[in-house]
């Protein structure tokens, strides 16, 4: 594993292939530098915004390339932190509401580059689903094996702090909650096994629909000019959702008991 890499039980292959490598590269760079990991968060998320403008002006290769950096540092943030012992609860929600900052203007650029606005908002709200059940189902996997969370810094009370908070609350707590009760309704109503409605296999089918795979492949689809058919891509991805939600009831059903 790369040193600082984030532990995880199922990795999304594109990251551990390519673009966590190419971070760690960055990070041994950084690390004798004063500059800071939530300095990377604000480089990267500008960075997106530069891609959603790129895009909105038709500058697609340019726009790709930016994704796929954005993508590396957004990497090498993360393991700066946990290889200097800065890891900071306002780092970990900065990092992720800045991300969805981010994916939200590219959506808006995507939709207006096509005019596809009511394409463009249902497959932002599938691609932020994703990435919602990317998030829960590792949470919950660790919890029905009885695996410890990964620990989070606790920061000193701040205005910041409290304001990132409740942003938090507003715009994932509602998500992560929903995921959370209709898991839990469907391994208690219908009597599944948690250890494999729960298991690596499940994790893997949304793992590797992840950010960076994402990013990666709107770069791709960015090279060939085609914004619309990314935005049918990610569309798509809510039939494959609901496929990968049946495949997991079906397998976790138990076998019957056949008493002589």
């Amino acid at each position: 594993m790369v040193p600082g890499a984030k532990a995880r039980p199922v990795q999304e292959f594109l990251n551990v292939l390519l673009f966590r490598p190419l971070a760690h590269l960055v990070v041994r760079l950084l690390l004798p530098t004063p500059i800071k990991p939530h300095h990377l968060v604000f480089f990267h998320t500008l960075l997106v915004l530069l891609s959603a403008a790129l895009i909105l002006w038709g500058q697609d290769l340019l726009a790709a390339l930016l994704l796929q950096a954005k993508t590396i540092l957004d990497n090498a943030d993360g393991q700066l932190a946990r290889l200097r012992g800065e890891a900071t609860e306002l780092g970990r929600y900065l990092d992720t509401e800045l991300d969805f900052l981010g994916n939200l203007f590219l959506f808006l650029a995507l939709g207006a580059r096509t005019e596809a606005w009511g394409m463009a908002l249902l497959a932002f709200l599938v691609f932020t689903l994703v990435q919602s059940y990317d998030f829960n189902l590792e949470r919950l996997y660790r919890l029905h094996r009885g695996l410890p969370l990964p620990e989070e810094a606790k920061d000193s009370p701040s205005p910041l702090l409290a304001l990132l908070r409740g942003v938090y609350r507003l715009l994932f707590l509602p998500q992560d909650r929903a995921i959370s009760l209709l898991e839990g309704l469907l391994l208690k109503g219908l009597r599944l096994d948690p250890r494999r409605f729960f298991d690596e296999a499940a994790l893997a089918g949304v793992v590797n629909l992840g950010l960076t795979t994402q990013l990666f492949f709107l770069g791709v689809f960015l090279l060939f000019h085609q914004p619309r058919a990314y935005l049918t891509f990610v569309l798509l991805q809510a039939l494959y959702l609901g496929a990968w939600y049946v495949w997991r009831v079906l397998r976790s059903i138990p076998s019957p008991r056949w008493e002589p």
